[in-house]
């Protein structure tokens, strides 16, 4: 019986380390070496070559090595074997710390005040909205957008959420399917999106979108895009559409389509976007391997697996 991890990214050797560190019993290969298909039980995963994992026919479970999970569904000869994601509480306070940060920045209007101290100007405007008079929207109630939610209502935003099946969460105002979209789009002035990428969700960060989106000019500059989710979720052709004819004011990404993200991008030079290098929130590996080491554990004990992924919904 063994553990295989099967990565392009990220340098395996480490990963092996890591897990025959907290699997000492266990041997731990990889695919660049040779192996017996035939005793590998389990799978650490983060972007395997396509078809890599088929052929295992003793395989028990795959392990995604984060919080996604739409890099495994990108493989068409996935294994019909239980998979399991990462749902790491530091991973989650980090997300929280990335989208309240930027909040508060479209708040205050940061941008807006680093251009002017770039440029020298002092600017006697002190009009600044409060943060109860401004709308949050989260796209995606899972553990990231509810514990967002709850940061930003600490700091007294008006917060909104939106999930594809009904939610009750106490003290949050929730939207869900088609028919809460538009009620939910309307209420919001920035848009958080922290909905995993499946085939429902692909591209739905589109223009079309954003037109739905509040337009009373609570937030000054225009409605906004904060995109801490997928790169998938979003047509960036679209977001700069709508920043040029104002239907957005502004748009802070950490995801792209391609990723890194191209150096001839106009995303990189657009004075209504920032860009983050998709490190909104990342998990120690430490606190990742010793999380995949508990599932085979619980396994070998005849114990269920934790944090499962739905192939139906793909999440």
């Amino acid at each position: 019986m063994s553990l295989l991890v099967a990565m392009t990214v990220w340098h395996v050797e480490d990963w092996r380390a890591r897990f025959q560190a907290l699997l000492p019993e266990l041997p731990i290969v990889t695919l660049d070496e040779p192996f017996d298909r035939r005793a590998v039980h389990y799978v650490a995963s983060w972007k395997h070559p396509e078809g890599s994992l088929a052929g295992l026919p003793n395989l028990a479970a795959i392990f995604s090595l984060g919080a996604g999970v739409d890099h495994l569904f990108a493989d068409s000869r996935l294994p019909a074997v239980p998979l399991a994601r990462i749902v790491d509480p530091d991973l989650t306070f980090r997300m929280s710390e990335y989208v309240v940060l930027h909040c508060l920045m479209l708040l205050r209007q940061q941008r807006r005040y680093a251009r002017q101290q770039d440029a020298g100007l002092w600017e006697d405007d002190r009009h600044q909205p409060a943060a109860r008079e401004i709308r949050v929207g989260i796209l995606g109630l899972g553990e990231l957008g509810q514990d967002a939610a709850r940061k930003l209502k600490v700091i007294g935003f008006d917060v909104a959420g939106w999930s594809r099946s009904p939610k009750t969460i106490p003290g949050l105002a929730t939207f869900s399917g088609e028919e809460g979209l538009d009620q939910f789009l309307a209420r919001t002035d920035i848009l958080v999106c922290l909905l995993p990428l499946t085939p429902e969700t692909r591209g739905m960060l589109n223009r079309a979108m954003f037109a739905r989106l509040a337009r009373d000019g609570r937030l000054p500059g225009g409605p906004a895009l904060i995109n801490a989710g997928r790169g998938g979720l979003q047509v960036e052709a679209d977001i700069l559409a709508a920043l040029e004819a104002g239907e957005l004011g502004s748009a802070v990404l950490d995801v792209f389509e391609t990723e890194p993200l191209p150096s001839d991008s106009p995303l990189w030079r657009h004075p209504a976007v920032t860009v983050t290098p998709h490190n909104a929130a990342m998990s120690a590996p430490e606190t990742i391997a010793a999380q995949v080491a508990q599932q085979i554990r619980r396994l070998e004990a005849g114990e269920p697996l934790q944090n499962l992924v739905d192939p139906a919904r793909g999440y």
